[in-house]
């Protein structure tokens, strides 16, 4: 195995929550009103230090979609997914960016979000940017 070169971001940065390599920037969220299973999701332009799965098709709220499961680089531990297609019109504007599980980064402020044992969360996304 090689050197690993890492992407460093400088400003108000999303980092793993395993590792603290870093992810994405806030200004390049374009939305915080998506969820997923674990809870809060936000909407990436960009994020980096991370590799792309393997495609599929996910049934989410807002019909469906062809996703990848995004890797940090840096631990390996699932951060999100990149919407590679979306089959419904009105949710092309999400092809090309990504979603950062919020429950698996840590905030601008070393912030780290965290969910109840009980709460009852499915897997989805929003459509309200």
């Amino acid at each position: 195995m090689g050197r690993l070169f890492l992407t460093h971001l400088d400003g108000n940065v999303y980092s793993c929550k395993h590792c603290n390599t870093h992810l994405g920037l806030a200004g390049d969220i374009i939305s915080k009103a998506f969820h997923c299973k674990h809870g809060k999701a936000y909407l990436f332009h960009k994020v980096v230090n991370v590799t792309p799965g393997v495609k599929e098709d996910r049934m989410m709220m807002t019909g469906m979609h062809t996703v990848c499961d995004i890797f940090c680089v840096g631990c390996g531990s699932i951060v999100g997914w990149k919407y590679e297609a979306a089959h419904e019109k009105s949710q092309r504007y999400k092809e090309g960016k990504y979603i950062l599980e919020r429950f698996k980064v840590s905030g601008p402020d070393g912030s780290q979000y965290w969910i109840a044992h009980d709460a009852h969360l499915v897997g989805s996304d929003a459509d309200d940017i």
